[in-house]
């Protein structure tokens, strides 16, 4: 009953409210921002390579980490499976189509997120994100409040429970595999280690996923390129039927909650978080010049995982002689696909980069989390309430991974919703900082200089915390 209830509404969500938002903001911003997804790649890539200006500071490369580890996780694999098992080969083009113009969006929301933000006057860190902006510019703090409460119920509830139960799905095809017991097994084991790795704090968080992410995601690719190449005769095939699918308009107006469109924009969505509010959290923690710097690197952090992961996901599948079908949908597609190139090899590959990735989303996820409690409270909350959190974030962990796969992805989709719908209009409403940083970024930088923001520069003097 709660199970249908959910994704009626995750269909109604999609289908008459979001897949009109996210692409009208996407696309506003992108004309807004003379298309800077495009111009300004290369920039992008220069900027993640500075040293933070203060000494151990969080520096632009690991906040890019600490939000590629939210974005690059179980969805990537799992959830790219089940769009093209359930919509077909044209969701892929869809799921591209939703990370281009959301790169944008990205820019924007990552901007501000900087621009707003906070220091501590005792570590000297910083932080912020959408409920600090919120608060800031549009003087509201009971929508920042939502904002942060639909934060922790979607990063330490739904997206945690799609994480555990689509590294449990992986065991499936293992003669051990009992769907009885094996999935609780698998739950618990994980919960375990998340929360060991949580206790020890941000620190701590930092220094696993900048190290596990991107050697995750580069033999992930890496593998991905070898199916291609040893399939590279299926390729053109591969490439049209992702396009003559994805415009076949008489299907997807038929039915649009199983369309290609629909599940396209769903998991892209799902995997690079453009717009939904969850990056600029991590976006805020860094220490740079200039808050363009961050929404350049926050942008790209969308192309790496949806351009780059998603479609080496994507064509790694498609390529490798199985055809996709509903019975296959998630892992078991995965799988199939792999022994099909590599043999019993093949399986055992996906299962350790399920492990990796889930390992890292979880621990992305709860730093998001941490941000938003610590919004909530007004401070850094108490040592044995962070402890009883975590407890129950791991309790969410185990519960998720028993699970069936309809209920706990409608979840997520609904909870992820519910953020978009709030963070779009308002960065919507509050673009005009982030644009006005953008053109003194790109004035600074014509100029030979190496951008350094001041508030007055944008008229915003006396309106920010961090950069008078």
């Amino acid at each position: 009953m709660l199970g249908d209830l959910i994704g009626t509404l995750s269909n109604y969500l999609y289908t008459y409210i979001l897949v009109i938002l996210l692409i009208a903001a996407g696309l506003y911003f992108t004309v807004r921002t003379r298309f800077i997804q495009f111009r300004m790649v290369r920039e992008s890539i220069r900027v993640v390579g500075e040293r933070p200006e203060k000494e151990g500071a969080v520096s632009s490369f690991q906040a890019l980490m600490v939000s590629t580890a939210s974005r690059v996780g179980t969805g990537n694999i799992v959830g790219i499976s089940t769009a093209v098992c359930l919509g077909g080969y044209g969701a892929v083009f869809w799921m591209w189509l939703i990370a281009i113009i959301g790169g944008a969006s990205a820019f924007i929301e990552s901007t501000l997120a900087q621009i707003y933000k906070r220091r501590n006057p005792e570590t000297g860190e910083c932080y912020g994100g959408p409920s600090y902006y919120i608060e800031a510019a549009l003087h509201s703090r009971p929508l920042a409040v939502v904002f942060a409460i639909t934060l922790i119920l979607t990063y330490a509830g739904g997206f945690n429970m799609v994480a555990s139960y689509n590294l449990q799905s992986t065991f499936a095809g293992y003669s051990f595999y009992d769907p009885a017991t094996t999935p609780w097994v698998i739950g618990a084991i994980l919960a375990v280690l998340v929360g060991y790795c949580l206790m020890g704090g941000g620190k701590r968080i930092m220094k696993v996923t900048s190290t596990l992410v991107p050697f995750m995601g580069g033999m992930y690719v890496l593998v991905a390129l070898i199916v291609v190449v040893l399939h590279i005769q299926l390729l053109p095939q591969v490439l049209g039927r992702i396009f003559s699918e994805a415009f076949d308009f008489q299907s997807i107006f038929a039915g649009f909650t199983g369309s290609a469109m629909m599940y396209g924009i769903k998991r892209g969505l799902f995997s690079n978080e453009a717009g939904v509010g969850s990056a600029p959290n991590a976006a805020a923690s860094a220490h740079v010049s200039h808050p363009a710097k961050q929404g350049l690197v926050q942008m790209l952090s969308v192309f790496i995982d949806t351009l780059l992961i998603c479609s080496a996901t994507a064509f790694m599948l498609l390529c490798s002689g199985v055809e996709p079908t509903k019975g296959l949908e998630g892992a078991p597609y995965v799988q199939a696909a792999l022994q099909n190139v590599f043999g019993a090899a093949g399986p055992v590959f996906i299962t350790v980069a399920m492990v990796l990735f889930a390992f890292t989303t979880l621990i992305g996820n709860l730093y998001y989390v941490d941000n938003a409690l610590n919004y909530i409270v007004g401070r850094v909350p108490a040592r044995e309430f962070m402890v009883l959190f975590r407890i129950n974030a791991m309790i969410v962990i185990f519960i998720g991974a028993g699970q069936s796969i309809d209920l706990v992805w409608n979840l997520a989709d609904v909870l992820m919703g519910l953020m978009a719908l709030i963070n779009l209009p308002v960065i919507l409403i509050l673009a005009r900082p982030a644009l006005d940083a953008m053109k003194d970024y790109a004035a600074q930088r014509k100029a030979g200089k190496n951008p350094v923001f001041k508030a007055k520069h944008i008229g915003l003097e006396g309106k920010t915390e961090y950069w008078q």
